[in-house]
């Protein structure tokens, strides 16, 4: 498999340089693609775009409105949506016709340098991004803007969630995340999300999914530090909801539902635990880094109506120093009818992953069912 790096290459590079040409023909673009591809092939994917706009900051003019200008000029068609609102997947063929791709993370990291300056140089910069962003994201570029002119920002983005294009009304939520995975933290927003409510609350029946999942996402974020804030949101909103929306408050209250927070279960009618038993069971007491178990679980209703349930799972990883973590596992949601038995099966991988290290020991599983614990088992992982 292609090296994910190498989405930013030398002929990424080349192009950039021959479309920033065509917009400004004086325009060094031998010096600028000199820059940008000196040693690149050493470089990882996020060194690749800081050189790239190192490279730009080097060669555009040096009055920010004139190379935002450049740029504008330089990019291509925005890409187009379909039916459910989704950006469509049209690959390089659309570089012919002007930068685009992943080329763009360079160009809002500059726009992103340079736009701080002051509230003049936001105000353009916040114009070059809404361009940026029909073309590839700025929802990383637009943060330090955000941070550092915050009034001069929301300001804009109150007016964006009634963009014609999704591309940008999709920003106004994605870009002002709390906590963006790999986007610099919006700690004021941490600590008080107030700002962006009115926004989301615009935005929450946007006709786009794009638009609407980055909603969930966005309040998926305050849950971690304001859960009540969310469960709030959710109760009230939930009245009278059409489809759209109560997939979007499922969507937010992933986490919470899996951390079994009591309001939140109880705006979903989950607040009851299970009335009955249940027992869980695992292929086998040792495994191995790598490998696998199966996880049966068996529920017995003792209760006289049907029972709502969202049945999942944690694992209490070992850590280097010992300690164990736990881990909560998406696992099934269902109605157990009375006096029902139902029997659950699920394979946990073992394998490990990026974001998480595997250490020999002992892992306890726990069954969680409306976010209570009902039922333990354990194995050993060895290396």
């Amino acid at each position: 498999m292609e090296p994910f790096k190498n989405l930013i290459n030398p002929t990424t590079v080349a192009n950039t340089g021959l479309h920033l040409r065509k917009a400004w023909p004086r325009f060094d673009r031998a010096r600028f693609e000199t820059q940008a591809a000196t040693g690149l092939d050493r470089l990882e994917f996020k060194a690749r775009a800081m050189q790239l706009a190192d490279a730009l900051e080097a060669t555009l003019p040096d009055d920010f409105a004139s190379a935002c200008d450049v740029l504008e000029a330089s990019l291509a068609p925005p890409v187009a949506m379909d039916a459910q609102g989704e950006p469509l997947k049209l690959g390089e063929a659309r570089d012919a016709h002007g930068i685009g791709g992943w080329a763009l993370w360079a160009v809002g990291e500059f726009v992103a340098r340079r736009g701080v300056a002051s509230e003049a140089a936001a105000q353009r910069g916040l114009a070059c991004l809404h361009a940026v962003t029909q073309r590839f994201t700025a929802e990383f570029a637009i943060r330090p803007l955000i941070q550092r002119h915050p009034a001069l920002a929301f300001d804009t983005l109150g007016h964006w969630v009634n963009d014609p294009s999704a591309h940008v009304r999709r920003l106004v939520s994605e870009g002002s995340r709390p906590r963006l995975p790999w986007g610099l933290r919006l700690q004021s927003l941490v600590a008080d999300p107030a700002p962006t409510l009115p926004l989301l609350l615009a935005l929450q029946d946007d006709p786009s999914s794009y638009v609407r999942r980055s909603v969930a996402n966005h309040l998926n974020d305050i849950a971690k530090d304001h859960p009540d804030l969310v469960a709030g949101w959710v109760r009230d909103h939930l009245i009278d909801a059409p489809d759209e929306r109560s997939a979007l408050l499922r969507h937010a209250s992933r986490s919470l539902i899996k951390a079994g927070h009591a309001p939140t279960l109880a705006a979903w009618g989950l607040a009851s635990g299970l009335k009955g038993d249940a027992t869980l069971a695992l292929s086998a007491k040792r495994a191995s880094v790598g490998g696998e178990v199966g996880l049966q679980a068996v529920l017995r209703s003792r209760s006289r109506v049907p029972q709502l349930l969202v049945v999942d799972y944690a694992v209490h990883h070992v850590r280097a120093n010992g300690s164990t973590s736990p881990k909560v596992f998406k696992g099934w949601k269902l109605t157990l009818a009375p006096g029902e038995a139902r029997t659950l099966d699920k394979r946990h991988s073992l394998k490990p992953v990026t974001t998480r290290t595997l250490y020999p020991g002992t892992h306890l599983i726990d069954l969680r069912v409306n976010g209570v614990v009902v039922a333990e088992a354990a194995f050993d992982l060895k290396a």
